[in-house]
């Protein structure tokens, strides 16, 4: 049920109140249109967009709101066990005030929204009520219906009325081939509740409650479309493949999935080939390293010479093999000029040098006792 904050539409040109507003539709000649299997006329209700009353009346809202996700609402709220009951000049509202009886003009079957047309209904008229609109006593349909305060949304058409004080303008004459054509409907079509069925079932097969909105519905159905478009273009099938060809096309590529007692990732040679070429330059500088050390204390190499013979030796062992094999020994890097022994001046301390000078002298082959007295004179 609407909630409290509802207000009542009544379509006619008469107020009933406050919250009362009025509008008609025009009936067209009905007596000239072609009833569909059961009867019944679509006849138009709404149009296909917000509408307000046009003999000036004061509104307690902007205007009346309807729109395909509103009119799915109304529709939804629709109950066809007790269809809603069409009379003459609303009496029926009035019938507690003025005694007078309330005969029904028809019956409300259905509802169905048109896309840029408005909101249908499917009309049983009596037989009464078709031949008044055939003779012209009455011109215009009028609809009772819920709005929401505040907002002037549409909540829910509770009953209609044949009417001579047309209301609202645009609205389309209601013959049964203009209604049918302009609502996209067969006249054949069947009852309403058929697409709520309809929708139910989309629901339940995309796993989703009841209570799912239509945007909510909509947006699982396009998630489904985008896996299905995704999963074809990765196995490479027309859009047409359905279910069958990309279960298959999955299984062909299990089928082709490499042995892994036969095959290694290429991941893991990757990693084995750099741990390998690691280890190996490893080994080889140990093996450089063994020639060039020797070569350096026996005096076959100089030491700045030991960068040359470490590079030779990365890019050229047997190079470098040969070198070391046929370079004689410095013999003034493998001895000294005291056989071994501390020079005296170097074990004394004479001459006041230090011992670090008294290397230097020693090295250079210098007499220290020269060299203490030209620093002295210095």
């Amino acid at each position: 049920m609407p909630s409290k904050t509802a207000r009542l539409a009544v379509l006619t040109a008469a107020a009933l109140g406050a919250a009362v507003a009025a509008c008609s539709f025009t009936l067209g000649d009905i007596s000239t249109q072609q009833a569909n299997a059961n009867g019944r006329y679509w006849i138009q209700l709404t149009p296909g967009q917000d509408f307000t009353p046009s003999d000036g009346r004061a509104m307690d809202v902007p205007a009346w709101r309807i729109n395909a996700a509103i009119a799915t609402q109304v529709i939804g709220r629709f109950d066809a066990t007790q269809p809603p009951v069409i009379d003459y000049e609303h009496q029926t509202l009035h019938k507690e005030a003025n005694g007078q009886p309330a005969p029904a003009a028809g019956w409300i079957h259905g509802l169905r929204w048109a896309e840029g047309s408005g909101l249908f209904a499917e009309v049983e008229f009596t037989a009464r009520a078709l031949q008044a609109i055939a003779s012209g006593e009455y011109r215009y349909f009028s609809p009772v219906f819920l709005y929401a305060e505040g907002t002037g949304e549409v909540l829910k058409v509770t009953m209609g009325a044949l009417t001579n004080h047309p209301a609202i303008h645009g609205m389309q004459a209601l013959n049964a081939m203009q209604a049918a054509a302009s609502a996209q409907f067969s006249t054949t079509t069947a009852p309403t509740e058929e697409p709520m069925l309809l929708l139910k079932a989309l629901l339940a097969v995309l796993g989703l409650p009841d209570s799912t909105t239509e945007q909510a519905a909509l947006t699982a159905v396009q998630t489904h479309k985008d896996v299905a478009e995704a999963a074809r273009t990765a196995l490479v099938l027309k859009a047409e493949d359905g279910a069958t060809a990309v279960a298959a096309a999955c299984s062909a590529l299990t089928a082709k999935a490499p042995d892994p007692a036969k095959f290694v990732p290429v991941e893991t040679v990757t990693a084995m080939q750099g741990q390998l070429a690691a280890l190996t330059a490893q080994a080889h500088a140990t093996e450089v390293d063994k020639l060039i050390q020797p070569a350096l204390a026996d005096g076959r190499l100089l030491p700045a010479m030991e960068p040359w013979a470490r590079d030779l030796g990365k890019t050229n062992m047997a190079a470098l093999t040969a070198y070391l094999q046929t370079a004689q020994p410095v013999a003034a890097l493998t001895s000294t000029q005291t056989g071994g022994k501390a020079p005296a001046a170097l074990a004394t301390g004479a001459h006041g040098l230090s011992q670090d000078e008294l290397a230097a002298c020693s090295a250079m082959g210098v007499d220290p006792e020269a060299f203490a007295k030209t620093k002295a004179e210095s």
